[in-house]
């Protein structure tokens, strides 16, 4: 896995930070399904603090349809 969170997405060291530190625990739920790929995400639109929930649950939606399941405790 790689993380690509530049300053013009999330100014804050500590936001980009903090998604960094949430993509990593998607990763983990994901495997071992994920460990087949080599997956670089990369935030290319502005994310605003409030919305790092958000991008969060978009990237738990993006790894279920690459590995082809659902993790426990996801309701959508």
């Amino acid at each position: 896995m790689g993380y690509v969170i530049g300053r013009r997405s999330i100014p804050l060291a500590v936001d980009r930070n903090r998604l960094r530190r949430r993509l990593r625990e998607v990763v983990r739920a994901a495997r071992p399904g994920v460990l087949a790929f080599d997956v670089i995400v990369r935030v290319r639109a502005p994310v605003p603090r409030g919305e790092i929930t958000v991008a969060v649950e978009e990237a738990r939606v993006l790894m279920e349809r690459l590995t082809g399941t659902a993790a426990s405790g996801h309701d959508a």
